[in-house]
């Protein structure tokens, strides 16, 4: 999965200028012009998150998501076309940050497999209950919301699965254990996954993210140790 130029710079902010609570400087103290864009964008991307948590997608408006942000709907319109390319952008960012989770969640060439996939879904499963309004908005509210979003979140699932699948490969030959037959192993992994988390998010059950943790695990482990399929 390629990381977008701008999302990588995004995620590389200095903290006391990646909170949107925090004011941007002004006057010569103003920090370079890229980067007061990345903060707005930063700053937009948690008001769309409330916005599209709260409200849904399909009753979700820029003016709301300008509002929740603290900015004027034509600093929303700088950035964004519309909500869709709202959604979009707010996904990809998403998306990209919960891969580079996973895979530095799982490092470790000293480690039993078993502790690496624990540790790498722990981390998703910690970022989406650390960050329930983004993971509802990308999760929930993208479903039913169009096809280019429909488009994206296959692309996306494609995308875990492929890094997962890489890694498992990469790990398996450098320090032993078990590998994912294939991709579409992993992407059976990866639905699952999505899917159960989608449904905590929808009803609250179980009561926490991180409660589904075993569950996944197993079907992991389960999967893997499995010898692979003969054709």
């Amino acid at each position: 999965m390629c990381l977008p130029d701008d999302l990588s710079r995004l995620l590389t902010l200095t903290p006391e200028l990646e909170s949107s609570q925090q004011p941007i400087p002004r006057g010569r103290h103003a920090p370079p012009l890229e980067v007061r864009l990345e903060v707005q964008k930063h700053r937009l991307f948690d008001a769309a998150a409330a916005v599209f948590s709260r409200v849904g997608y399909a009753d979700a408006s820029a003016e709301a998501i300008s509002r929740q942000a603290g900015m004027s709907k034509a600093t929303f319109y700088e950035h964004f076309a519309n909500k869709e390319e709202c959604l979009i952008a707010l996904f990809q960012f998403a998306t990209t940050a919960l891969v580079e989770e996973l895979v530095a969640a799982s490092r470790g060439a000293e480690r039993k497999f078993e502790e690496r996939h624990s540790a790498g879904l722990r981390a998703i499963l910690e970022a989406v209950e650390g960050h329930p309004e983004m993971a509802q908005a990308i999760l929930v509210e993208t479903v039913g919301a169009g096809p280019r979003l429909a488009e994206l979140r296959i692309t996306a699932l494609n995308g875990f699965a492929q890094v997962m699948y890489d890694q498992t490969v990469k790990a398996a030959a450098r320090s032993g254990g078990p590998a994912y037959a294939s991709p579409d192993e992993a992407f059976a992994i990866v639905g699952a996954t999505f899917e159960l988390v989608s449904r905590q998010l929808r009803t609250g059950q179980p009561e926490r993210v991180t409660d589904l943790q075993p569950l996944i695990e197993r079907l992991i482990l389960g999967l893997l140790m499995q010898p692979p399929h003969s054709s």
